[in-house]
């Protein structure tokens, strides 16, 4: 083979490897991470004793993952003209002219079709059902209707990012229960402080890109007291598996520890705002609601 043919193959390899890529960076892969754990700690309490089925564990996984994964895609290139204006996402692949809205179209068609297609036929219909009207609540309904005509956006629209572990609640018992909606209401009281963090350090971003987001309409000290607020309520809710008898003690105290630490943010947030210590919220939202989860997980499998 000649010089030539070999620099051109090499070429050509880094390239299918740059749209490979580029079609990853489309799922959202940390956000995807935080939803598929969720999910997968809903598979495990709710079994209330053992383990649940691999296979369906493995199944529910994958088809969430996908869909999650598509309803991503979908939400890039619905948004690619606001993207384009905003710091925090110029960088994807669509406002950088890596991929063409028909493949990206294409790709979201076939990543959640698959991921659909493995929930009915190796999980359940009721879960493959959940998963799809997940999809349209945040492709279709935030994505659409909420994030371009109300500051209370991520409130309504948080409905379907708190699905997750309903989903994997579902896969393995075929039933949504109240234990099931708890897990909901956790996720649902969290998203608020955790996107109005990061809002609040890009309200320039978006009210550049003309996006009624909480700090563009009502100001920084509005939105801080909102973080307050809700913080307040998720602590409150998130005693309600202790209080429903869900959870144990180990799961209060850790419940509790973590309460006080995203309380303690939100209220120097309020009193004491930086971008740079927003920053540092929006991230500790984000391990906090993962330590949260695997605090539910080790109470229910540990004796006491």
């Amino acid at each position: 083979m000649s010089v030539l043919n070999t620099r051109t193959l090499t070429l050509d390899r880094h390239a299918a490897g740059r749209r490979l890529h580029a079609f990853y960076v489309l799922t959202k892969p940390r956000v995807n991470t935080l939803i598929v754990f969720c999910a997968v700690i809903g598979m495990f309490l709710a079994v209330p004793e053992g383990l649940p089925d691999p296979k369906s564990v493995a199944a529910a996984t994958l088809g969430i993952a996908f869909v999650a994964g598509a309803a991503a895609a979908m939400n890039c290139l619905i948004e690619a003209h606001i993207d384009a204006r905003m710091a925090r996402t110029r960088h994807r692949p669509l406002p950088r002219g890596e991929l063409a809205p028909a493949e990206t179209l294409l790709f979201a068609g076939v990543l959640g079709g698959t991921g659909l297609t493995v929930l009915h036929q190796w999980v359940n219909p009721l879960t493959m059902w959940l998963t799809l009207a997940t999809f349209v609540g945040y492709a279709v309904v935030y994505t659409v209707l909420l994030k371009p005509r109300t500051p209370q956006n991520i409130v309504i629209g948080g409905a379907s990012g708190a699905m997750p572990p309903v989903l994997g609640w579902a896969a393995v018992t075929g039933e949504v229960s109240a234990d099931a909606l708890l897990l909901f209401l956790i996720i649902f009281a969290w998203t608020p402080p955790h996107f109005w963090a990061l809002a609040l350090y890009r309200s320039a971003d978006y009210a550049r890109a003309g996006l009624p987001m909480l700090p563009v309409t009502h100001g920084p000290e509005f939105t801080r007291l909102s973080v307050l607020l809700y913080t307040c309520i998720l602590f409150g809710v998130t005693l309600l598996p202790f209080a429903t008898r869900m959870s144990g003690p180990l799961y209060l105290v850790c419940a509790i520890a973590l309460g006080c630490a995203f309380l303690r943010h939100a209220w120097r947030l309020y009193v004491d705002y930086s971008d740079a210590f927003a920053r540092r919220t929006f991230r500790f939202s984000i391990l906090y609601l993962f330590l949260l989860f695997a605090a539910l997980l080790a109470d229910h499998y540990l004796p006491f």
